[in-house]
């Protein structure tokens, strides 16, 4: 029997620091973005979950992550800033840091720019209390 439509994008699961505000509201902001998913969908699951734990397997680590994870249909990961360079064309301006991106002198900024605020995001911006997920 023919389907009728497009068939289904592949999913892409992001996994993020449950525990971490500044993560925890970046998800929010990206779930509330429509344009976050221009080549399929993106869903969202936190590191400290056995979801995270089986899509990530051999990259899992208990405690908390050093950074976020993007996960293909394929289980291709990309890791840092890498899981979130394929949604900056559907976000606002992220077409235009995504050019920027290709400078060369950027994308190296870029990267340690990530490093240093993941390295530091919970001194910087506090941790998700059970209290605020509920």
């Amino acid at each position: 029997m023919a389907q009728n439509g497009p068939s289904p994008r592949p999913e892409k699961i992001l996994i993020y620091d449950g525990q971490c505000r500044l993560c925890v509201t970046a998800k929010e902001g990206l779930e509330r973005s429509e344009g976050a998913r221009p080549d399929g969908t993106v869903r969202f699951v936190p590191y400290q979950s056995e979801e995270a734990a089986r899509c990530l397997g051999s990259e899992y680590r208990p405690g908390r992550p050093d950074a976020a994870f993007l996960v293909d249909a394929n289980g291709r990961i990309s890791r840092g800033l890498d899981a979130f360079l394929p949604m900056l064309p559907g976000l606002r301006g992220g077409r235009m840091l995504r050019a920027l991106m290709r400078i060369p002198v950027l994308k190296p900024l870029a990267y340690l720019a990530y490093r240093i605020v993941a390295r530091y995001r919970y001194r910087w911006f506090g941790q998700v209390s059970l209290q605020d997920r509920a």
